[in-house]
């Protein structure tokens, strides 16, 4: 790893602390600048209201020219966060560039979660459901952010 992304990553840090964004929280594992703990509150129109869910964000030595991982920990019922905890986000795949900041990432996750959409899923019965059944879908977030998010 270079200086030079040990110096991107640590003004990034820096960012984040001085321009947080409202309901993320962030904090680096144990010293380690490529290994951050994350949590997201959901926002109170979310299906997912009054639920916290944490997730890692794993940079790679090579950053900023390959994109962080991110795993959530917290189960979520989602279209688009599957049960290992990855997240489909288009700026995580084939939409990386280097001049991507965390923070445009962490904004980019916040709204996926909590506006949940059956486009691009990467649970397709979850996402069927959020078509053809929207009430039932909100009951299940309810209860799966109840019992995993609370």
């Amino acid at each position: 790893m270079s200086t030079a992304t040990l110096r991107r990553i640590q003004k990034e840090l820096s960012d984040i602390s001085n321009n947080p964004i409202s309901g993320v929280s962030v904090e680096t594992q144990d010293d380690n600048l490529f290994e951050w703990k994350c949590s997201i509150k959901a926002a109170p129109e979310s299906p997912y209201k009054n639920g916290t869910f944490k997730f890692t964000l794993s940079l790679p030595s090579n950053y900023p020219f390959k994109a962080p991982t991110v795993t959530f920990t917290t189960k979520i019922y989602h279209p688009g966060i599957n049960e290992e905890g990855s997240i489909c986000v288009p700026v995580l795949r084939d939409e990386w560039k280097p001049t991507v900041t965390i923070s445009s990432v962490l904004a980019i996750i916040q709204e996926k979660l909590n506006n949940p959409s059956p486009d691009d899923p990467f649970e397709p019965e979850i996402a069927t459901l959020l078509k053809n059944d929207k009430t039932k879908f909100l009951a299940t977030a309810k209860e799966w952010t109840k019992k995993y998010a609370m």
